[in-house]
This record gives C-alpha cells, sequence and structure tokens, in this order.
C-alpha cells in the first residue's frame, strides 16, 4: 500500500504556494547533494597473504630479499622487483614478439571481453543520469470547427477555432537517500570488474600463446635430436650390411639395424602431428590466415630467464582475477544500500510551463504564457516482507561474494606455489636427467666399440642407442616443460598488470 502527497501551484493563484515550491525544491536539493548514502560503506573483505612464498628455489626465479628481523622495512611500491609491459621480451625471442603483438589488436576473444566492458561502462552512465532532471517539450498546432448539430449543442453554425501550444516539462527526482548514488556505485564496480576480466583474458591469450609457441620449439628440438639420430642409423646399417656381406655379421644384425631405423623415422613424423596443432593454435590466437600461416623449424636453444616474483601481498594488485571478485564483492555491497533506499520514501518535483493560444498572433505573448510547479511525495506502507526479503538477498549475496573473493585468493596463492614448485623440481630433474644423458652416450660408445671389436651383439649397441636417445628426448621435454612452467609463473603472478590500470 503506497500513501503520497502533492502540493502544486499554477499560475493564476497568486505567489505564496510558488515561492513554498521552489523553497523546498532548494531544501530538497541541498538535502540530495549532501545526505550519506543508505547502506553500509564498502570495506574490502581481509584476505591474508604469507609473508614468503613457500616454493621459492629455482635458479631461474628471483625473490625480494626478506624483511629484516623486527619488520624494519618493507617494499614501498608494490611494482617493486615485478615484470612490467610486455613481460614476453624477457625470453629476448623475436619471433615470438612478432607474435605476441598481435594479440591485442587482432583476437576476437580479447575484443569481445572489450566491447563486454564498454557496454558495462555505457550502463553506469545511463544509471548516473538519474542524478539530474528529465525535460521534454512539445509543440502543437490544431484547426477545427466542432459540430452544429452535437448532442447539446444549439444548431446555431459554429465557427473554426485554432489551438496554438508550445511548451516544455521537467521532472527530478531528487536522490535523498542515495538509492542512485549506490546503483552507481554498483554500476561502476561491475565495469571496473569488466575491465578486470578484460585483463584477464588478455593475459590469458598472451601466455596461452608463448606456451604453445615454446612447446613448438620443444618439438623442433625433438625433432632435430631425431633427424641426427636418423643420419646416424642410416650409417650403422650400412656398416652392418658391409659386415654382413663379409661375413662377420648375421642377417640378424642387418634387420635389428634395420628396424631401429625404422623405428626412429616413425617417431619423427609422429612428431609432425604435434607441431602442426601448436602451429595452428598460435595461428588463431595472432589471428592468421592459418593456410598462409607457417612458423620455420626453430629447435629450443633459449637461455631460461629469471621470472622476478615480487612479495606474495603483491599478489592481490596483480592479479585480474583477484582484482574482478573484488570489485564484484564492492558491487553486491552498493546493492545492500539500493535495497535499503526501499524502505524510505520518493520525492519527486515536476514543473511544466509554455504558451498557448488560439491566435498565431498572440501565440508568444505574456498572457498566452502558462506553468505549473509541483511536488510530490510517496511512502509503502505494506508489501509482505518484499523490502526486507530484497535487502536480505542482497547481503547474502554480499557474503556470497566476499566468499568468492577469498577463494579467489587461496587458489591464486596455490597456482602461484604449483608453478613455483614445477620450476624447482624441473631443474633438479633436468640436472639428473642431464647425468643419464652422459651415461647413456658413455655406454653407446663403449658397446659400439665393442661390436666394432667382435666382442658385442649389435643388440646391445641397439640397446645402448635406444637408451641414449630416450633420454635425449626426455632432457628436451624437460627443457620444454620448464619454459612453460615460466609462462606458467608469469601468467600466475599477473603478468605486470596491477590494479591501477583499472579505469
Amino acid at each position: 500500500m503506497w500513501i503520497s502527497g502533492h502540493v502544486g501551484r499554477n499560475r493564476r493563484t497568486g505567489s505564496t504556494a510558488t515561492q513554498f515550491v521552489l523553497l523546498a525544491a532548494s531544501l530538497l536539493l541541498v538535502m540530495a547533494t549532501g545526505c550519506k548514502p543508505v547502506g553500509p560503506d564498502y570495506k574490502r573483505p581481509e584476505a591474508q597473504a604469507p609473508a614468503l612464498y613457500k616454493e621459492i628455489g629455482a635458479s631461474a626465479v628471483t625473490a625480494p630479499p626478506p624483511n629484516p628481523a623486527g619488520g624494519g622495512w618493507h617494499p614501498a611500491d608494490p611494482s617493486d622487483g615485478m615484470l612490467r609491459g610486455n613481460w614476453w621480451e624477457i625470453y629476448h625471442d623475436p619471433q615470438l614478439n612478432r607474435l605476441e603483438d598481435r594479440v591485442a589488436s587482432n583476437n576476437p576473444n580479447l575484443r569481445q571481453a572489450f566491447e563486454t566492458y564498454l557496454a558495462a561502462r555505457d550502463a553506469t552512465n545511463v544509471i548516473r543520469a538519474n542524478f539530474y532532471p528529465f525535460l521534454s517539450g512539445n509543440a502543437s498546432i490544431t484547426r477545427g470547427r466542432v459540430s452544429s448539430h452535437r448532442p447539446q449543442g444549439s444548431g446555431a453554425p459554429t465557427s473554426a477555432t485554432g489551438d496554438f501550444v508550445i511548451g516544455g516539462q521537467a521532472s527530478w527526482e531528487p536522490d535523498l537517500w542515495g538509492r542512485v548514488r549506490r546503483q552507481v556505485e554498483a554500476a561502476r564496480d561491475n565495469a571496473q570488474a569488466d575491465a578486470a576480466v578484460m585483463a584477464a583474458v588478455d593475459l590469458s591469450l598472451h601466455a596461452e600463446l608463448a606456451a604453445d609457441y615454446f612447446a613448438l620449439r620443444g618439438v623442433d628440438a625433438q625433432a632435430k635430436l631425431l633427424t641426427a639420430s636418423v643420419g646416424d642409423l642410416e650409417h650403422q646399417l650400412d656398416l652392418t650390411q658391409q659386415r654382413f656381406s663379409g661375413g662377420v655379421v648375421t642377417a640378424v644384425d642387418v634387420e635389428q639395424a634395420h628396424t631401429q631405423l625404422e623405428t626412429v623415422r616413425a617417431a619423427l613424423v609422429d612428431l609432425g602431428v604435434a607441431r602442426a596443432q601448436y602451429e595452428h593454435a598460435i595461428g588463431t590466437i595472432a589471428n592468421y590466415n592459418l593456410p598462409d600461416f607457417s612458423i620455420p623449424p626453430s629447435p629450443l636453444d633459449l637461455p631460461l630467464p629469471n621470472v622476478p616474483t615480487g612479495v606474495p601481498s603483491q599478489l592481490l594488485e596483480r592479479r585480474p582475477d583477484i582484482a574482478a571478485a573484488e570489485r564484484r564483492t564492492a558491487a553486491a555491497n552498493a546493492q545492500i544500500g539500493v535495497a535499503v533506499s526501499a524502505f524510505y520514501p520518493t520525492i519527486s518535483l515536476g514543473a511544466a510551463g509554455g504558451f498557448e493560444s488560439a491566435n498565431p498572433g498572440t501565440w508568444l505573448q505574456g498572457p498566452s504564457s502558462l506553468w505549473s510547479l509541483g511536488a510530490q511525495a510517496a511512502q509503502l506502507l505494506f508489501d509482505a516482507g518484499q523490502r526486507r526479503s530484497f535487502t536480505s538477498e542482497a547481503k547474502h549475496n554480499y557474503e556470497a561474494q566476499v566468499a568468492g573473493y577469498r577463494n579467489t585468493v587461496l587458489l591464486a596463492f596455490e597456482d602461484v606455489e604449483d608453478q613455483l614448485s614445477g620450476l624447482r623440481i624441473l631443474e633438479q630433474e633436468a640436472g639428473v636427467e642431464q647425468r643419464a644423458v652422459e651415461a647413456a652416450q658413455r655406454s653407446f660408445d663403449l658397446s659400439n666399440q665393442r661390436y666394432k671389436g667382435g666382442v658385442a651383439s649389435y643388440l646391445e649397441v641397439l640397446t645402448a642407442e635406444s637408451t641414449l636417445i630416450q633420454n635425449q628426448r626426455t632432457a628436451i621435454d624437460l627443457e620444454t616443460r620448464r619454459f612453460l612452467s615460466s609462462v606458467g609463473l608469469i601468467r600466475s603472478l599477473g603478468g605486470g598488470w596491477d590494479a591501477t590500470k583499472l579505469p
């Protein structure tokens, strides 16, 4: 049930009511600009950050020095010791740089996220317009004559009359309780969340392209190894055939050599499947025409760069997904104020004015002027608990967003620790594997010498060579995985982005 009241004044009833309405409008304007919005003011939810990352230890990771005992100092700038700008440039790969530079201007996923942000920004401006009065104007010209034989007419001939009107109307609902201000807060926070989502999409696309690129170069390194192995096996097959012709070895040795050669050739051909898929993925992210796009073979022979991690507390400002969750939380808090404002009366002001005359010659003269002013207040008295339920719903939505924000923070730290541990463990594994490669190489060399000296079978050579190739491929795979973990660490740290970039 609503109750409402109205006070107004037209031009024919003196000036007292007019002065009252103007005074009331002035008071409402002062109140609208000075009243505190109802509902709770936003405070960022607390999220605990560890003092140090647990898994620091890889040589490819640069961690900040620990604070002195007693906390004598702390980093003054959140951007100290962090990646900045085009993070992929730390790999010093011109081909990767060219591919990455195309993402921002050519990727349709990023374009979609950008347009979503622009739509949210426009939605904020739509709501912000409610701060101001709405004005409209009208004009009409009519000419007509009524029937002499109309009901209750005199029967006498009637003459044509005209009506010339021009006027305007204004209406305004002062934001006394902050409903519009809270709506603008929510819309602005949602727009910033969409901007953070756009940054997350941008980071994800750049990281995915870099990961696919290094995986492709790892495949090329495998192909280089297998190509060299095919050459060696072809030479060994020729040597074995010569020894068979001389009666030194049997046909079994020849077939074993041939089998080993074809096995490695098959593995080399199989690499083409993975390489083609990585190349297609890179071309799609960079928005190339795939039939015309190709990447020349380039084995992975880059040094692994150091990645600065910064202190863990900086992660709260560096991850766009954390920023998006925090902005959604702020928007949910503002919605509580919107719900609470429904408990307060709505007050609206209206005004209209213009000129009206039966003759064009007197249309815009002073006696033809007309105007009216009015104010109205309305209060809902009974709604069967609807407003209370709306407010409770808004509070629960806020608590849900708070929990989601804290969960996003926890997952972010888990992501960083996973990447750090991956780099550390892969570095250790790569060192062990390199020793295995060296041992396998010595074993193969000794077996080859023994075979040429006639004291070992060719099966021993094949076994040693197969072990060597497998260990060499494993070493390449580990190096590739280290690059992928490096890219993953950069992505998990936010890629040089920070919350100050939110519009």
